[in-house]
């Protein structure tokens, strides 16, 4: 049966340590005149018992690879994970807390991925951390199994997260529960806080699910516990750390704004400060002082403080345990070393292959599965799969084993979860020495939009393969289409869009996407063959990594016409590069598979690919022309798509929407007689 005790701690150390926590959550929403006071009230005995009994850090180095993961899924109440960091000794001074929601600060209104002071990910979306850990607790089961042997149990740790009523409304989490209760990710730990309250106000609104049955269905532990109960949360925690088999979700019977004679238990609480007088009746109520602000008692301090000799002695044994590791398994410690200190062998360069014109028309996708295969003997850290789709996306590492129940290969089966794969590729990659991959139609990256984001905002590297990338897909039809995906992944910030030509800028494009360790890379593919270029003709590849390069230029002056394209689209560029040539009209085409990576070259190397003076440029892409005028300005012409397409085969579908030779040509000389013609005006 579940306690639910008002104040069961009443004079003790643990009663003045959880009411540190309250109130400088408290005074930083109050201070800062915005935030979200109610949940850190709430769930500050959950908590400190977890911080203090079970969670297995050290505040002196953070990023210690066998320290256990701690996971603010609940991201509004930051202020909880903030105060916990500032008590325990990690560096983040009470400055910072004052701070808090301001410009420059490191405590922002909801956690951003911050390792070096102890954020393990970026939260606020609801559902988001809930999935990571799944990530985590999957990447977690990959090196225990590569690095573990008998007695060196050296990636042993445990993912803990505080979650809501809302991250368990979000239907991504419902995804990651399930993929976790079916994978037996046992070193997952959850905390639900159960407070019942949303921004509209009761649960009972919206959200009447037995959540219990909804887990234990999932194949969880399923545990139920008062929220100001510390003695059951601990047992609670013990018992699930205990349970190896099946992850666990600790619900526990909350009360939001705990404490707050007016507010408690309201949805007043949850998004707002207190108000002056509100808090001051807290404060009175729970028996702190009134001034000064941001109080933190020396005898609280000293308890939280304890958190650093005792995670350095942890992190002590654990070193010890890797030296003698060091003795019997060298070649393994070596690679941990490596992950330690950032290093990644690049040997598998020398793997990628090279494609010629004699391997004939290739789909990129297809080429994009021979790159994988390829190097993934030499990528031990490179992981992935796809959403029920590898047979179609080509992502399949042949011979590299599955990760199931009972085994951990490198080939990750997501099932149709495309939400909870965007989550769970970030847990991942924020797991030291993995680089994960993940795969789907170009059409349902936008299930997975918000993760694509996130690990855009974390700096953190994700590679996602998305094929069927265009209309090219044929006889499926509009819904599976893509038209406008492409211009809205390329309109996030840091995330590089790659859309290779053909199977020589595929290798390229993953070349690229594997060395680019500061944030994710899109990889998108046809569906249909693609020529695969004569490199004795054309450029060298190699240029994909500038973003833009040309591919063909007309013998002697300067072109009249510059020829634009992406992926599948190029090949006809070069069609019509060659029928302009038979006409007389000097000609340049480009291969432009990447704008974020051609906004990264140098000045001078963007006027040698697009030379300014030039104004006749038509860009080609079977695709939303949204963007495209900012490099053919406004004397140029798109050839793109301004409507959803059709099912139909899709050589009839380019033909009928206007992506020809024949039409690009037509285009291409209405424009540079449009051009002298204005020339003529002038004069």
């Amino acid at each position: 049966m579940e306690k639910n005790l008002t104040n069961p701690n009443k004079g003790s150390i643990d009663e003045l340590c959880i009411n540190t926590i309250r109130f400088l959550a408290i005074d930083g929403v109050e201070k800062a005149n915005s935030g979200h006071p109610g949940m850190p009230m709430g769930d500050a005995p959950m908590a400190y018992v977890l911080w203090k009994q079970f969670l297995r850090h050290n505040p002196s180095n953070p990023k210690w690879l066998g320290r256990d993961r701690f996971i603010l899924s609940a991201g509004h109440g930051s202020m909880l994970l903030y105060s916990l960091l500032h008590l325990t000794g990690y560096n983040l001074p009470l400055e910072e807390l004052k701070n808090f929601r301001q410009w420059g600060s490191h405590t922002p209104g909801h956690p951003e991925y911050h390792p070096e002071i102890g954020i393990e990910t970026t939260t606020g979306p609801l559902g988001q951390g809930f999935a990571n850990g799944v990530g985590m607790a999957m990447g977690q089961k990959y090196l225990a199994d590569r690095f573990n042997k008998p007695g060196f149990p050296l990636f042993d740790y445990n993912i803990y997260a505080i979650c809501s009523d809302g991250d368990l409304m979000e239907g991504v989490s419902s995804e990651a529960a399930s993929i976790a209760g079916h994978l037996g990710l046992g070193k997952i730990i959850y905390l639900y806080s159960d407070n019942r309250i949303t921004i509209e106000g009761s649960t009972e609104l919206a959200f009447t699910e037995d959540v219990a049955k909804r887990f234990e269905a999932q194949k969880w532990h399923v545990q139920k516990v008062g929220g100001n109960d510390t003695e059951g949360i601990a047992l609670a925690l013990k018992a699930a750390r205990e349970e190896t088999v099946r992850p666990s979700i600790i619900i526990a019977r909350t009360n939001i704004g705990f404490g707050s004679p007016a507010k408690q238990d309201t949805a007043e609480v949850h998004g707002a400060p207190l108000g002056k007088e509100e808090v001051k009746a807290t404060k009175e109520k729970l028996g702190w002082p009134l001034e000064p602000s941001f109080y933190i008692p020396e005898e609280a301090s000293k308890e939280f403080r304890n958190a650093v000799p005792h995670g350095e002695g942890l992190e002590k044994q654990w070193n010890e345990l890797f030296k003698n590791y060091e003795k019997q398994y060298p070649e393994l410690a070596k690679e941990i070393r490596d992950i330690m200190e950032g290093r990644r062998s690049a040997e598998w360069i020398k793997s990628l292959p090279v494609f010629t014109e004699k391997d004939g028309s290739m789909a990129t996708r297809s080429a994009s599965g021979k790159v994988l295969n390829a190097i993934a003997k030499d990528t031990p850290f490179l992981i992935g799969g796809s959403a029920d789709l590898a047979p179609s996306t080509n992502t399949l590492m042949k011979g590299m084993g599955n990760f199931l129940p009972d085994s951990v290969g490198r080939n990750l089966h997501f099932g149709v979860r495309e939400h909870a794969m965007g989550s769970i590729l970030n847990g991942l990659a924020l797991t030291k020495g993995i680089v994960p991959y993940g795969a789907t139609f170009l059409i349902f990256s936008d299930y997975m939009k918000p993760t694509i984001r996130l690990a855009a905002l974390m700096g953190i590297q994700t590679i996602y393969v998305f094929t069927h990338d265009s209309i090219g897909l044929g006889e499926d039809g509009p819904t599976h289409q893509p038209i406008e995906q492409l211009a809205g992944l390329r309109a996030i910030p840091n995330v590089i869009v790659l859309r290779p030509a053909d199977a020589t800028e595929v290798a390229e494009a993953w070349k690229t996407a594997l060395l680019n360790e500061n944030g994710p890379v899109v990889l998108v593919l046809t569906r249909q063959n693609v020529p695969v270029l004569d490199r004795t003709k054309y450029p060298a590849a190699e240029s994909v990594s500038r973003g833009a390069y040309v591919l063909a230029d007309h013998a002697e002056g300067e072109p009249e016409v510059i020829l634009m394209a992406t992926g599948s689209e190029v090949s006809l560029a070069l069609g019509a590069y060659e029928d302009l040539s038979k006409r007389g009209v000097k000609a340049r085409v480009v291969s432009m598979p990447s704008w974020a990576l051609f906004e990264r070259q140098d000045a001078e190397y963007k006027n040698s690919v697009l030379p300014s003076h030039i104004k006749t440029r038509i860009s080609i892409e079977a695709a939303s022309p949204l963007g495209w005028d900012r490099y053919v300005g406004p004397e140029g012409d798109i050839v793109g798509i301004n409507r959803f397409g059709a099912s139909a085969p899709y050589k009839t579908i380019y033909e009928k929407l206007g992506l020809t030779v024949e039409n690009i040509s037509a285009r291409a000389i209405a424009l540079i007689n449009k051009k002298k013609g204005l020339f003529l005006d002038r004069i």
